[in-house]
């Protein structure tokens, strides 16, 4: 009687243990579902934060600058820059826009020409006849398509990232203490210095991207002007806003300007080619060192891979903001787990020591 006993609590305990084991599977799996989905919706978040450090960031030096109060020195920063933005478009859009125009129609005949120059030589003969026949343009296109779209749709997104940038702007000290109240009461101050150094981190991000983009639309712009190419405020242009995405942009870039280029002659092309490789070269030399100094050191490995990770599960946003996304991880597991370990080290060394 006691081993029946005996036996039915053990299986009564097996059972628990597999309805626990279940049950935490099934957590996990709903979690990452929800992560899945949630997860373009949580970059735009990401971007909002941005666009409110950026803000913050104006209105600090407009502070120091005019010696202005804080909040007049916040509105001032917004004000400033919409009309940067509205005076940019105004006197430049409606050229830009016949200028891209002008590009959407001119790349598919650019596209033609380069695929009838390589069929001229024997390689690019087989490296078009291995394209045709794997299909690899048609996978081009599709991954191309849906590298370009998002959750929402473009437009929907960026209203989505002013509105939740302009909340963020506007009082950026509710959330920070929204964020922390959910933590344990002996982990506030650890969360709270952590907020602050992804705060610092984020914006050297942003300072070093600002610098990037102008040293790399004004440098292309020069040096394609310096050659008589065409499309030229639409191509540098082009070039410093994909200075955002590191590793990929450039050569994203440097696609339809050498497209371009291949109309007026392989030399030309070639020219184009070294060019952009040029100030590649100079703009690592100059604003990565910025950079690098205002964040904390990232593995060129680790970047790439997290662009190619979340551009797989976020899109186009996933790749653009991949970076700061890296930088936020490396500088929590830095603060919450390396620094401790080196402190944990360094006392167990000096306990040895006495």
């Amino acid at each position: 009687m006691q081993k029946s006993d005996d036996y039915a609590a053990q299986e009564r305990g097996f059972k628990y243990k597999v309805w626990i084991t279940g049950g935490i599977l099934s957590f996990i799996l709903i979690t990452l579902l929800l992560f899945k989905t949630l997860f373009s919706v949580l970059l735009l978040a990401l971007a909002g934060i941005l666009m409110s450090i950026y803000f913050h960031g104006g209105a600090g030096r407009l502070k120091t600058w005019f010696h202005l109060p804080y909040k007049a020195a916040l509105a001032f920063s917004v004000l400033l820059n919409i009309v940067l933005l509205t005076g940019f478009f105004w006197f430049v859009g409606a050229r830009l826009q016949q200028q891209v125009a002008e590009l959407s129609e001119t790349l598919p005949k650019t596209i033609g020409n380069a695929k009838e120059w390589l069929g001229h030589y024997p390689l690019g003969a087989k490296v078009l006849d291995y394209l045709n026949a794997s299909g690899d343009s048609e996978k081009t296109f599709s991954v191309a398509r849906q590298f370009l779209s998002s959750s929402f749709g473009i437009l929907s997104d960026l209203y989505i990232i002013l509105l939740l940038g302009a909340f963020f702007t506007a009082s950026p000290s509710m959330y920070k203490r929204g964020v922390i109240s959910l933590l344990p009461e002996k982990a506030k101050e650890q969360g709270k210095n952590l907020l602050d150094e992804i705060h610092k981190v984020l914006k050297g991000w942003i300072k070093g991207q600002l610098f990037g983009f102008m040293f790399i639309a004004v440098l292309t712009g020069v040096g394609l002007w310096i050659m008589d190419m065409p499309l030229i405020l639409t191509l540098a242009l082009f070039a410093g806003l994909l200075n955002f995405i590191p590793n990929f942009g450039p050569i994203i870039a440097m696609v339809p300007a050498s497209l371009l280029a291949l109309m007026q002659g392989p030399t030309t092309a070639l020219i184009v080619v070294g060019l952009y490789t040029a100030i590649q070269v100079v703009q690592s030399a100059v604003t990565q060192p910025l950079i690098q100094k205002k964040m904390i050191n990232m593995p060129p490995a680790l970047v790439i891979f997290g662009q190619v990770a979340m551009g797989i599960v976020g899109g186009f946003w996933g790749v653009l903001l991949a970076t700061p996304v890296v930088a936020i991880v490396l500088t929590t597991i830095n603060k919450l787990y390396v620094e401790r370990q080196e402190k944990n080290l360094a006392n167990s060394i000096q306990k040895r020591d006495n």
